[in-house]
């Protein structure tokens, strides 16, 4: 689904929302609550979004297309009202002249330039802490270098031990898991609440998102052959025979690829939104997503491969209209091949904000004895 403006009177634009005082002075925007929801009619919801100052542009992240902001009369007041589905959680930003700004009025931020929102009826994510755009995470004391090798260059591997240390949770886009969305706290959290078991985060960023995690050996070469001694150099416990990757979008898609090609080193997946599209020339296409059915995962999944020793959660947001076909088609499959598979779906579209809870339960199934 799609969001679009409301052609609402404007006299009860922001009355609709709750907001008190004249659109405009400094005491409406004192008392600003936004981003604010009502019921639609259509079961869905209606969100006001405000800006204050210049011109501006509402810009999602993969939900919905840029929305205009209107501005109301001459004041420096400019907001949107957007039409969402039930069940929504979407990362935003406002676009002034091209330059990204997060949501002053919106305390629940993602990195220094984006916000997050979610439907009212969205479900909780239990031991993600609010951060605003202009909070400094906290990341793991352990930084390693890791270069050279296989993939060449330089990448900084951050390394987290939750409960002490024990299974190694891969966690690929490494970097959005430390500065955009606070993983290490969250797994801390989860981990005291007794719905984590200890593991060892191992961070690892991408340097070429499509190169490194199309379905091709190299990274996964490094990651069995140079990746644990560089883990044991820095001397936190780190157990490698129970590996877990956690991969979303083109992420997720090279975590299966690493299961079907190197059981050996991976048995356990936690993916999210994985790019089931990708072929051999997919990234060359106009429309990624339309291609055949499955991809290349698919294609190596009908060779009925011994997948007895897996264990994979799948997760998709409902929202990703075009990716469920790939997704089901893949999770059919694999559990035909003998895994053992779960399967959920997230109130998100394809964005890391509706992914941060599956990630967090899925890990620890991947684990459960």
């Amino acid at each position: 689904m799609s969001s679009g403006t409301l052609d609402s009177c404007p006299e009860n634009v922001f009355a609709a929302f709750g907001l008190p005082g004249t659109p405009g002075t400094d005491a409406f925007w004192a008392a600003g609550r936004a981003p604010s929801s009502v019921p639609a009619d259509d079961g869905g919801w209606v969100t006001l979004f405000l800006w204050r100052g210049s011109p501006a542009t509402l810009d999602f992240e993969s939900w919905s297309k840029p929305v205009p902001l209107r501005r109301w009369g001459g004041t420096d007041c400019w907001y949107a009202e957007v039409r969402m589905p039930a069940r929504l959680r979407v990362t935003y930003r406002f676009l002034v002249d091209d330059v990204p700004y997060a949501d002053p009025s919106n305390p629940v931020g993602a990195g220094g330039d984006r916000s997050v929102v979610a439907t009212p009826d969205a479900p909780h994510q239990p031991h993600w802490p609010v951060v605003g755009a202009d909070d400094v995470l906290p990341v793991p004391g352990t930084r390693l270098r890791w270069a050279g090798g296989r993939l060449g260059g330089r990448r900084t591997v951050r390394v987290h031990p939750v409960g002490g240390g024990g299974p190694v949770v891969l966690l690929l886009d490494g970097d959005d898991w430390l500065y955009l969305h606070p993983a290490m706290t969250a797994f801390d959290a989860a981990f005291a609440a007794g719905e984590m078991p200890a593991v060892t985060l191992v961070f690892v960023p991408a340097k070429d998102r499509p190169a490194e995690f199309a379905c091709r050996p190299e990274l996964w070469e490094a990651v069995r052959d140079e990746l644990p001694p560089l883990v044991a150099e820095s001397g936190v416990a780190a157990d490698w025979d129970r590996l877990v990757v956690a991969g979303q979008s083109l992420g997720g898609l090279s975590a299966v690829y690493a299961a079907l090609e190197f059981p050996g080193l991976v048995s356990r997946v936690a993916c999210q939104s994985p790019s089931f599209w990708w072929a051999p020339g997919a990234m060359d296409r106009a429309d990624l997503v339309d291609g055949p059915v499955g991809g290349a995962v698919a294609d190596r999944l009908r060779e009925r491969p011994d997948l007895s020793g897996l264990r994979i959660a799948f997760d998709v947001g409902e929202h990703e209209a075009r990716m469920l076909p790939h997704c089901e088609l893949v999770e059919e499959l694999t559990g035909r091949a003998g895994a053992t598979v779960r399967v959920s779906r997230s109130a998100s579209g394809h964005d890391r904000a509706g992914w941060r809870h599956a990630l967090l339960r899925d890990v620890a199934w991947t684990l459960a004895r």
